[in-house]
């Protein structure tokens, strides 16, 4: 039996754009003599769709694109992922289904048993889970079909009370197929992998794994599709960050050599490619064409200026620099020589009269007071004004250049540079933003040697370094990671060996900055806990 994988990139909402591609990539697989064609889970309308699945006329488009797609069907069969009303009279009105279209009508239906309400996930929300257990018979063989989370059960303890395929194995499967929407962490591809082999080899049974690939909004899907042998060796695996297509001759009892990737462990380059698929989604869907940022000659900004230059083109990126009176000249020729290598157009707005003019205004309000933080964030909303002015103005996209560490621990401005319409490395840690820029200089510089070894500073006020309000980055990082994403609280990091002192501080600033993180931009998601929808904290609280 001939099974063409369909790894597509999908826009949510985007019924009839879905549909069609769709229905080019069922046409590809019809004159390669396909028996099957399968596609990634809620491919109709896009994943995920949200609270759209809310609205009745968005359930009703999904029903009549997958009637449209019956009706050219024949011979070859497809799978397609699609919300179904439920019919019940209690429960959750949709089911998030499966549905295989043949001879020109629905040919059956398979729905989604294990809803996740984790993390990025709510799916409760919206489906009723399934109860009922079948296969599909198709050409003779027995194809136990099943939704993403349906095989993420395997992990003691049990997340779940039941077990898809500890249902579906006695009925006697020949095959297994899962359409998923399994989104991107570096650190998640290889478990995926492994938890995909890991079901083979229980339930000995081959299996087809077809994942979307694309960006929405701020979720990343990396794609990485696979068959895999009953024996647990993948056999073929698409394209990670890219749409991609296979046709498998799969025959019973036959075992095929692997086909698998070998980059899977190189977490930087799987963080840029991320993020540059990520910057041109994020542009491509939404219609945008052209960025704007501000060029600070710091390592943040450089490093979102290549990335974005290399996913939608140098003359789609306006750097701007925006040199105050505590600009140093090696930051101005920094940025300057960043543009030059890139061959990308800049301005040059400088801000020092300006700044003065606020300062001016504020004075009698000011006096007698000690100057600080708000005088020195006047620059980085005068910066903030200027940028969004031009964004207006031109139609360009203003790119938040903050990074992990400085979000976590609220080292930004608010309405200044925490402004933008996308945040790029809002989940890249300080320490990954330099092995970042080193991945880009892998072939040749691009950005100048001076940005990676000067000290980071913000240049609000003379002779300012980020060490002066932080621990060094190599430390708060760690410390960082085992809050954010391991979840421990301050007693277990102090256990570890480090500065109780530090610690405690640390965790009160990530704390306390709740509120700055509740107003940032969407964050291109890239780890396995990024501030947005996988990370819920309450703004107003008491946690440590």
């Amino acid at each position: 039996m001939k099974i063409a994988i369909c790894q597509l990139n999908y826009t949510v909402g985007d019924i009839e754009g879905n549909t069609l591609k769709i229905l080019d990539a069922y046409n590809k697989s019809v004159a390669d003599g396909a028996d099957l064609a399968i596609f990634s889970e809620l491919s109709i309308c896009g994943y995920p769709p949200q609270d759209l699945l809310d609205y009745p006329h968005f359930i009703e488009k999904c029903g009549q694109a997958l009637s449209q797609l019956a009706e050219i069907t024949e011979d070859t069969a497809m799978i397609v992922g699609c919300p179904v009303y439920s019919q019940l009279e209690m429960g959750k009105k949709l089911y998030n289904s499966a549905i295989v279209l043949r001879h020109g009508k629905i040919h059956e239906v398979f729905s989604k048993t294990l809803l996740p309400t984790y993390n990025i996930f709510d799916e409760y929300r919206y489906f009723e889970p399934n109860h009922e257990f079948k296969l599909l018979e198709f050409n003779g063989i027995k194809i136990a079909i099943t939704v993403c989370e349906d095989l993420w059960d395997l992990d003691e303890p049990k997340l779940y009370k039941v077990s898809p395929m500890e249902q579906l194995k006695p009925l006697g499967p020949d095959l297994l197929i899962n359409i998923s929407g399994s989104p991107f962490s570096y650190k998640h591809i290889e478990n995926r992998g492994e938890l995909m082999r890991q079901n083979a080899l229980k339930f000995d049974i081959p299996l087809f794994y077809v994942n979307q690939v694309g960006a929405n909004t701020d979720i990343l899907f990396d794609g990485g599709s696979m068959f895999i042998n009953r024996d647990g060796v993948i056999a073929e695996e698409l394209e990670y960050f890219k749409e991609d297509y296979k046709l498998v001759n799969w025959q019973p009892d036959m075992s095929y050599q692997s086909h698998s990737h070998n980059y899977k462990n190189d977490d930087i380059a799987l963080i840029y490619n991320a993020l540059k698929m990520g910057i041109a989604d994020y542009f491509g869907k939404s219609g945008f064409k052209k960025a704007i940022l501000g060029l600070s000659g710091g390592l943040d900004s450089a490093v979102v200026t290549a990335i974005t230059a290399d996913a939608i083109g140098v003359k789609n990126v306006l750097p701007v620099l925006l040199p105050s009176k505590f600009s140093s000249d090696h930051s101005i020729n920094d940025s300057v020589a960043l543009c030059q290598n890139l061959g990308m157009h800049y301005e040059t707005i400088a801000i020092k009269d300006t700044v003065h003019s606020f300062e001016s205004l504020l004075e009698p309000l000011f006096k007698n007071t000690q100057r600080g933080v708000a005088e020195e964030n006047i620059q980085a909303r005068t910066r903030g004004n200027i940028l969004m002015a031009l964004s207006n103005k031109f139609g360009h996209i203003l790119l938040n250049t903050t990074n992990k560490s400085e979000a976590a621990v609220g080292y930004g401005t608010l309405y200044g540079d925490m402004c933008g319409g996308i945040s790029v490395l809002g989940d890249v840690y300080k320490t990954q933003v330099y092995k970042l820029a080193q991945y880009i200089n892998r072939n040749g510089e691009i950005i100048p040697q001076n940005i990676l070894t000067k000290p980071p500073s913000a240049e609000l006020s003379p002779g300012q370094k980020d060490s002066d309000s932080l621990p060094d980055y190599d430390l708060l990082d760690k410390i960082l990671y085992l809050y954010i994403e391991n979840l421990l609280g301050p007693e277990a990091i102090i256990a570890k060996g480090f500065d109780a002192a530090i610690v405690n501080k640390i965790i009160k600033m990530v704390d306390r900055n709740e509120y700055k993180r509740f107003q940032v931009p969407p964050i291109l998601r890239v780890s396995d806990k990024a501030f947005g929808i996988g990370r819920q904290m309450p703004v107003v609280g008491r946690i440590n």
